[in-house]
């Protein structure tokens, strides 16, 4: 697999991500403070001039909306050609639905662009470079998403990202695997994370979500996505409203919008519609990428694209622009056929999944002092294996596989674990087990459903159709399965992983 150079447009879609963040939060919170607070958040967002002649369909009020959020280093006053982005995002507001839907477009996606009276085959983040966000949006709706209108563009430059960070602070993020790279010795950006869920800050949450180096632009996608979701969850609204003449300030320095987000009348058009969506959870659509191979020839690598079936990008784009129903609860999963062979200790498994006890209670039972009870399951997805510091290591010293440690919390610290397992490390699919003492952890907020199994009373957390979370309540624990970053295990691996724990 190969290593992203660490280049500045590589930071682009950090900022992108908490400009996200803060119109879907501080919009919310000031749209309840009154007409006032629309002026100063008018006069805050008209520190940078609007994009020019932007391409947009204004909304009517209470009509649902979209909006494209791109990340890029470009400066208003200079020329596109001198500006790159690193972060193409779609995101979908709809009174009528409970989720707010979300779809990343692969920087790396082949199209034919056209540049001075020809077409040439290139990157879709070059359409910005070359026209703007209009050349953009005409790729876009073209080659991508037949029939996309965009009501609001947000280009977010990532040199006020830090500010952003200080303000909004910390992140509690799921991680999935160990990462580490050291930038003196590859010149790549450096990062240093063991796996578990535990409180990123600053550096390491940026490095954490920016991570390219051995998966996928697609993981990494699907990582943006997820800390959007991890971000919700912990940084409430009360938050937001504390902060939001600092959060709008640095928003208005750092970010170009089209015209209409430059007035009252059009501020209280998204906010309002924000203040519908402020309880909604973030859905997740998945990009239908496929990896075009990237050989090196003698004179040198070419370019390594992302493709994509043009019908199956029409049905992801349906299913971004289609309200979500509430989720009502689902049956239990159906068993296995008649006469399936049965796994010593529970019911029956069922198809794909398989019986791993011995693996998992040598893993278990090799968490050094956990200080509490050490669950594992006895369920495994077909093909995949559990981490060792000896098969899925990398970095001096990890003691990443399996791992002992603490979560800090704002009462001080919990206990916890972290067992990783593998499915396909070159495509970045790992999943973990997670215990800790600490018994309401938000990632744990507002679980989708409940399920008993097995006698467990399983929590359940989706991400649209895939469940990304199964976790189970002891009397003096939690523990949880945590989907890969692109969700690849099946609901019903999940569920039947989750509801095989038991004590090591």
């Amino acid at each position: 697999m190969r290593l992203i150079p660490r280049t500045r447009g590589g930071m682009l879609w950090r900022f992108a991500l908490g400009a996200l963040i803060v119109i879907g939060f501080t919009a919310g919170a000031t749209a309840v403070a009154g007409l006032l607070e629309f002026k100063q958040a008018a006069a805050d967002l008209g520190l940078t001039p609007a994009l020019p002649h932007a391409d947009v369909t204004i909304a009517n009020p209470g009509n649902p909306q979209t909006i494209l959020v791109i990340g890029s280093d470009h400066r208003v006053g200079t020329p596109w050609k001198t500006a790159n982005t690193d972060t193409l995002m779609l995101v979908r507001l709809n009174p009528n639905s409970s989720t707010i839907n979300v779809i990343s477009i692969p920087r790396d996606l082949k199209v034919q662009i056209p540049q001075g009276g020809a077409i040439t085959t290139q990157k879709i983040n070059a359409a910005y470079s070359i026209g703007g966000p209009n050349l953009l949006l005409h790729v876009l709706r073209s080659q991508v998403f037949a029939g996309l209108h965009v009501n609001h563009i947000i280009d977010v430059n990532f040199s006020g990202f830090e500010a952003l960070v200080d303000a909004i602070g910390c992140v509690y993020a799921d991680v999935d695997h160990r990462y580490y790279n050291n930038t003196a010795y590859t010149n790549y950006s450096s990062i240093d994370l063991q796996p578990g869920y535990q409180k990123l800050c600053d550096a390491d949450a940026l490095a954490f979500v920016r991570f390219r180096h051995t998966d996928t632009d697609i993981v990494r996608s699907a990582r943006q996505q997820d800390f959007i979701r991890w971000a919700k969850d912990a940084y409430g609204a009360s938050q937001m409203l504390a902060n939001r003449d600092k959060l709008l300030k640095i928003f208005g320095q750092h970010v170009q919008t089209d015209h209409d987000l430059h007035t009252i009348d059009g501020l209280i058009n998204l906010f309002n519609l924000v203040v519908f969506s402020a309880g909604h959870t973030i859905k997740q659509i998945p990009f239908p990428a496929i990896l075009l191979p990237c050989p090196v020839t003698a004179t040198g690598q070419t370019p390594c694209y992302v493709s994509a079936d043009w019908g199956a990008m029409q049905r992801a784009f349906k299913e971004f622009m289609t309200a979500t129903v509430a989720k009502a609860p689902a049956p239990p999963a159906p068993g296995p056929p008649h006469g399936a062979p049965h796994h010593g200790g529970g019911p029956p498994a069922p198809p794909s999944v398989i019986d791993d006890t011995a693996d998992g209670r040598a893993m278990a039972t090799s968490v050094v002092d956990p200080g509490f009870a050490v669950y594992f399951p006895r369920m495994i997805a077909a093909g995949s294996r559990y981490c060792t510091d000896s098969t899925c290591a990398i970095g001096p010293k990890p003691d990443s596989y399996p791992r002992a440690y603490r979560i800090p919390d704002a009462n001080g610290s919990d206990l916890a674990y972290r067992l990783t397992l593998v499915l396909n490390p070159a495509l970045g699919q790992y999943y973990g087990v997670q215990g800790t003492t600490w018994m309401n952890p938000p990632i744990l907020n507002s679980p989708t459903e409940t399920r008993n199994v097995n006698g467990k009373q399983l929590l359940l957390y989706f991400n649209g159709h895939k469940l990304s979370v199964v976790a189970w309540k002891a009397p003096h624990a939690v523990y949880w399965i945590s989907n890969t970053l692109t969700d690849d295990l099946s609901n019903q691996q999940m569920v039947a992983i989750a509801a095989s724990l038991t004590p090591a």
